[in-house]
């Protein structure tokens, strides 16, 4: 009787275990079918969750999103700068919506060349004329009015932004980093100063409140578009641009709008390519790409292996030259897609390279380069259950921007007027070159600059979106969503795999080969070096990419570790 009961309480036990292991698997597998958001903050993310857990689509969740990270990741989530939506709704319909900063009205084309007619850096990048006029906040509205599932208020939707910014919230290890590296630069603005520098350096578990921040978004919050382009904050936008020699006017303010574009398509050996057109020179270089890769066996290639990588260089120097030449704001210029994309140009571009040598990229077209880059902008992506699909990229340049916070409104303000070609073959921050005279990207009141953003989706051949990704690293953006794609179609990787890839990156011009530290053994490393390949070790990273894919019925959520201290920001529920 007593082995009986023994046996009983054993086996009991046994059956609990399996009830709860069981349970917890159905949990998380339960837990990643209902949707995921894929951000640079794990706080930001998890406000989009809450959003679809409401009943929110993934419309409702994106600018949720988007307005928590202009508290949480202020390095590059924003409110005063601009980005592009790509969205595949669940009804089939493909959308891309162009809210990049505009040039002011009193800008001009060499607003950014010194007396000897050199471009001055500091003028480019730290003044106040380097900002253009926001457009984030007229293009979360605008996604929010025409998409969002009606289920939810715009109160409700910023209110988690709003409570994060007046409240404050802990700060990880990554954000507590950045404040302390960028302190010199914050130190020589009084509105920066403010709020990000206090008498010790900032550490992991720190709180920041943002009280200024946190009433302009309760100004968005009440008002809408009008909270931010008219009134108060408008007025304290001009204010800071008057008192520093900006040249943002309250017209230029009241005039913004966001504009709907067609999306750049393309396809992939049976999968169709949805990504940004013109200003996002993204869309168009990576159908070209892909266009360039569908001629050749990619599958058989191992990633980043001598042949691959050899391959994939000569491809981006073509399309990278193609950028500098024929692209820009397409309501200032004509630019060239169809041709751009088509599978016969593709095929035409490909005589151009050797597959035993390194073709140089001087005998393609020509230029300087300023070699100077950083990490700044951000990707963040959002998938609901019922088949939408949600990518935004968005920006204002470099790190914090041109490191300015207009005063009483608590924002940063953006420094993408250098996203302009200043000077014909001249590079810009991130070496990038327009040619031409005037080049298609020159300075020009009103006009959006070029841009390297590139949210994009890939659709099965039932029209569903089962990729969404994108990425931050300015010229490094295209090249990072480019490999991300391989990595999962060709390569048969989950996006999370392939976003932790280490990735190389050439953009015609300087002739180089970018590589991360773990991309080749020394082997590879020769057998370039004998193709005629210049190759450089960067110190950091090559983009930081974010992406969610949809297999098997559930969600997989990458979130790149470079640059992050923190792990994952992902969350899926």
């Amino acid at each position: 009787m007593k082995n009986s009961y023994k046996t009983f309480i054993r086996n009991f036990i046994s059956l609990l275990l399996c009830i709860l292991v069981t349970w917890q698997a159905w949990e998380v597998s339960r837990e990643s079918r209902n949707g995921a958001v894929s951000s640079t903050s794990k706080i930001a993310s998890d406000v989009g969750i809450d959003v679809l857990k409401k009943g929110g689509n993934a419309f409702d969740a994106i600018v949720a999103t988007g307005f928590a990270l202009a508290v949480t990741s202020p390095a590059n989530g924003n409110i005063g700068g601009g980005g592009f939506l790509v969205a595949h709704t669940a009804s089939g319909k493909s959308i891309s919506l162009d809210f990049r900063e505009k040039a002011p009205k009193l800008s001009y084309e060499s607003m950014f060349l010194n007396e000897n007619g050199e471009y001055d850096r500091t003028i480019a990048l730290e003044s106040h004329k380097s900002s253009g006029v926001p457009g984030t906040v007229n293009g979360l509205l605008k996604i929010l009015k025409d998409y969002g599932s009606g289920n939810l208020s715009l109160q409700e939707i910023l209110a988690p932004a709003i409570d994060y910014a007046e409240n404050g919230f802990v700060l990880n290890r990554t954000t507590a980093r950045s404040f302390n590296y960028y302190r010199e630069q914050f130190n020589n603005d009084e509105g920066t100063k403010r709020i990000f520098v206090k008498d010790q350096e900032w550490k992991q578990g720190d709180i920041i409140i943002q009280k200024d921040l946190a009433e302009t978004l309760k100004r968005i919050s009440e008002l809408g578009n009008a909270g931010f382009y008219d009134g108060e904050t408008a007025n304290l936008i001009v204010k800071e641009m008057n008192d520093n020699g900006g040249l943002i006017s309250k017209q230029d303010l009241l005039d913004y709008n966001s504009v709907y574009r067609e999306p750049v398509t393309g396809t992939y050996k049976g999968y169709k390519i949805i990504s940004m057109g013109p200003p996002s020179s993204g869309g168009a270089l990576i159908v070209q790409m892909l266009n360039m890769l569908e001629n050749f066996d990619v599958e058989s290639m191992k990633r980043n292996s001598t042949e691959f990588v050899h391959l994939l260089t000569e491809i981006q120097r073509l399309a990278y030259a193609d950028r500098a030449t024929h692209l820009g704001d397409p309501d200032f210029w004509d630019n060239p897609i169809a041709m751009l994309t088509s599978k016969e140009y593709a095929k035409e571009r490909l005589d151009l390279i050797s597959m035993e040598k390194a073709t140089p990229s001087l005998e393609i077209a020509h230029g300087t380069w300023n070699n100077k880059e950083s990490i700044e902008t951000t990707h963040y992506s959002v998938m609901d259950k019922a088949g939408n699909v949600a990518g935004i990229t968005t920006t204002i340049n470099l790190s914090y921007g041109n490191k300015k916070v207009v005063d009483g409104a608590g924002f940063f303000l953006n420094n993408e007027m250098d996203d302009f070609s200043s000077k014909p073959g001249v590079g810009n921050a991130f070496g990038l070159i327009g040619l031409g005279i005037p080049p298609a990207n020159a300075i020009q009141p009103f006009k959006r600059p070029l841009s390297s953003m590139s949210p994009t989706i890939v659709v099965n051949n039932n029209n569903e979106g089962i990729l969404t990704v994108g990425a931050a690293g300015g010229s490094r953006i295209i090249t990072a969503v480019l490999q991300t794609i391989i990595s999962v179609l060709d390569h048969d990787l989950t996006v999370d795999k392939a976003i932790d890839t280490p990735r190389t990156h050439s953009q015609w011009l300087p002739d180089q080969i970018f590589y991360e530290e773990d991309s080749f053994n020394q082997k590879t490393i020769k057998e370039l070096q004998e193709l005629n390949h210049t190759l450089k070790l960067v110190e950091y990273r090559i983009a930081r990419a974010h992406g969610i894919q949809f297999k098997n019925g559930k969600f997989i959520t990458g979130s790149d570790k470079r640059g992050s201290l923190d792990g994952s920001q992902a969350s899926t529920y």
